[in-house]
């Protein structure tokens, strides 16, 4: 994990992101060997924000059936990133 791009993968948009929003959080999916710190780093460069606290979800994989063959989805990672007041993300 060199750059900031290469921990945060994507911002998520849900109905639990959009409603986070109101509160001024962000929903991220991020890389899943990424720590707190390498998030909050990652976030303030790519955005240009100040983050005040970050909170990470470890989402486990679901065993899932396509035919007769039994898998599971990937396991990912999430983070929850707080601003401080007066700061704010637009995604395109």
């Amino acid at each position: 994990m060199k750059t900031p791009y290469d921990i945060v993968i994507s911002p998520l948009v849900t109905e639990k992101a959009t409603m986070l929003k109101e509160q001024n959080k962000y929903l991220f999916l991020v890389h899943p060997k990424a720590n707190k710190f390498q998030i909050k780093d990652a976030i303030e460069k790519i955005y240009n924000v100040k983050v005040k606290k970050v909170c990470t979800i470890n989402v486990k994989p679901k065993p899932k059936r396509f035919r007769f063959r039994i898998g599971f989805t990937s396991k990912k990672k999430k983070a929850i990133v707080s601003l401080k007041p007066g700061y704010k993300i637009e995604f395109k």
